[in-house]
């Protein structure tokens, strides 16, 4: 046998745990799949090799040995059955009386129903695409080792043996937005707080701290790619879109004001190579280009319109492959794809094409997009609705083509979730839930491979991965920073998840038939944001900098807001 260990950047040695191996899980994949090619990265990640004496002739061993050691395959059949064993008692049973044969047979009833509507767009797990002992015993002899790494990170083994690893605290208020620099050695994190930590999170320790000049909710804070990780760039409720100078020894050299959105600010997006241009997206249904280099930083992009409606945002997101084009998503169903070079909005109000699933075009609820991104190639984009599922579409799809997979299971209701790809090829999907949970979903066959317990304030709503590292930070309304990292000594056995999903699909079913309950907390929402707006009217442009917009206007001022309220964002601490 061999055991591997995963130091993360120098923090406490972990108890290795046991990797054993077979040649292919219970979909029936065969042996030897084409594995998905990724250029290697500078990588953090030590193995240590604990072997036996002999390895000779492993892969010529008896099949049925095999398939008893490995680990990395998973029988995918199992993973959404709702029955465990030893759970039903017989049917005949003579000490039951009728109440609880009842009661037994509602629950059955249950459980088959929740089979069938999880079940209803399973595919099979395929086969494992990485095998430790091999790839090991490779790596050994310098075969292959430029994309060892890469095909470690993607391991579905590793996935199902996630586990935490510690906390960062240092915030006093929900942290709201988590980034890696780069080169994966800094974290930046935002909190309702207002202020911004850059945190060593090897050693679990905050570098720097600051005040990040905005007036409520930061809502991402985000490294400048090539800038030697000196800039950052903030968005927040107040509508603001401003940039952080970070110096060298530490400090923060000032905060500067570049954009001004009516209405909050949810989301940057970065241009990959791009150490002075990025876009904003807020709730006023503007999308701003803003170059660093300018006078005047900001440029009205587009106003997003279904029809002749303002359709506020809360997502935005660059294709990495094609960097002229950006998807937008908010406060309707749509996903929409612009390209910066021939934006008319005169012309399908400037929108390139755009998706949504077939069954909610036409749909009468109040349907959301609360987060989108982009895989690592660009050719795929996932979307979370609001009181719904995730969707993942091909972004080079025509116009109006509908999802490609769809995953199911958590609860998207409480706040604006965010959802991620994780793996360096983008082998799976993760997200947060109301449920307090972390689920990570196999991409392909859009069966949940691994479910962890994220959040005791109930919502997690960030999901970063490492960029290079097997390992994930994630944040919500706790006050802290989780970091897991694949340590486990043994894959999950997903306990618990039948319950946890149980209660999500039934809490789901009960509010979108109480459509009165739901309006009701939105008017609340209204309230209170109204109330907190209105503020006495004082010298908003005492000290503002040089380079104002026109365009701009007060941080505490709102568009007309179509559609309601942002009644899905956590409340100011």
């Amino acid at each position: 046998q061999r055991t591997c260990l995963f130091l993360l950047g120098g923090s406490e040695e972990k108890e290795p745990g046991e990797y054993q191996h077979k040649d292919a899980d219970a979909s029936g994949s065969k042996e030897g799949q084409t594995q998905s090619s990724c250029q290697d990265g500078n990588t953090f990640l030590a193995f240590r090799d604990k072997t036996t004496p002999d390895v000779e002739g492993e892969m010529g061993a008896n099949r049925e040995e095999e398939e008893e050691e490995d680990t990395d395959s998973m029988d995918g059949s199992g993973l959404y059955s709702l029955t465990e064993d030893g759970e039903r008692e017989s049917d005949g049973d003579d000490d039951d009386d009728e109440d609880e044969e009842e009661e037994q047979k509602d629950d059955e009833d249950d459980d088959e129903a929740m089979e069938t509507w999880l079940g209803a767009e399973l595919r099979d797990l395929r086969g494992p695409i990485w095998r430790a002992i091999p790839s090991l015993r490779s790596r050994e002899i310098g075969r292959n080792s430029h994309q060892f790494v890469r095909r470690v990170c993607g391991a579905r083994g590793l996935v199902q043996r996630l586990e935490l690893q510690g906390r960062l605290e240092r915030h006093t208020g929900c942290v709201n937005t988590l980034h890696f620099n780069p080169s994966g050695t800094r974290l930046a994190s935002g909190s309702d707080d207002l202020r911004v930590v850059i945190w060593d999170w090897a050693v679990r320790r905050a570098e720097l701290e600051f005040d990040s000049g905005h007036k409520s909710n930061v809502f991402q804070a985000k490294f400048l790619p090539h800038s030697g990780d000196s800039t950052l760039a903030m968005c927040a409720r107040d509508g603001q879109i401003r940039v952080a100078e970070l110096s060298a020894t530490q400090r923060c050299k000032n905060t500067k004001r570049v954009a001004q959105h009516k209405g909050a600010a949810h989301k940057l997006a970065l241009e990959p190579d791009s150490p002075c241009s990025f876009l904003s997206a807020g709730e006023d249904a503007v999308v701003f280009g803003i170059d660093l280099r300018l006078d005047r930083p900001a440029n009205k992009l587009v106003v997003v319109k279904e029809g002749d409606k303002k359709v506020g945002l809360y997502t935005i997101f660059v294709n990495p492959a094609k960097t002229q084009h950006f998807a937008v998503g908010g406060r309707d169903q749509y996903v929409r794809i612009y390209d910066q070079r021939k934006i008319n909005e005169n012309d399908n109000n400037g929108v390139l094409k755009k998706f949504c699933p077939s069954h909610l075009v036409s749909s009468e609820s109040k349907t959301n997009i609360t987060c989108l991104v982009y895989s690592h190639d660009g050719t795929e984009l996932l979307a979370s609705y609001n009181d719904e599922d995730i969707y993942l579409f091909d972004s080079n799809h025509s116009d109006g083509a509908d999802y490609r997979r769809r995953y199911k299971g958590h609860r998207n209701n409480a706040t604006v979730k965010g959802v991620n790809f994780y793996g360096p090829c983008s082998e799976f999907v993760v997200s947060g839930s109301d449920c307090g949970h972390i689920y990570l979903w196999d991409k392909n066959s859009a069966r949940i491979v691994q479910f962890m317990e994220g959040d005791r304030g109930g919502v997690v709503n960030c999901l970063e991965p490492h960029p290079h590292l097997p390992g994930i930070a994630t944040s919500g309304l706790d006050h802290d920073i989780k970091l897991w990292a694949p340590t486990a000594e043994s894959p999950t056995g997903l306990k618990g998840l039948k319950e946890v999903m149980k209660k999500n699909k039934r809490e789901r079913d009960e509010d979108s038939v109480r459509h009165g309950d739901q309006y009701d907390t939105q008017l609340l929402w209204f309230l209170m944001r109204h109330m907190r707006n209105r503020r006495p009217p004082r010298a908003r442009r005492e000290g503002a900098d040089a380079d104002t917009d026109e365009s701009w206007s007060s941080p505490d001022s709102s568009d007309e807001e179509e559609g309601g309220p942002d009644h899905v964002q956590c409340m100011s601490s």
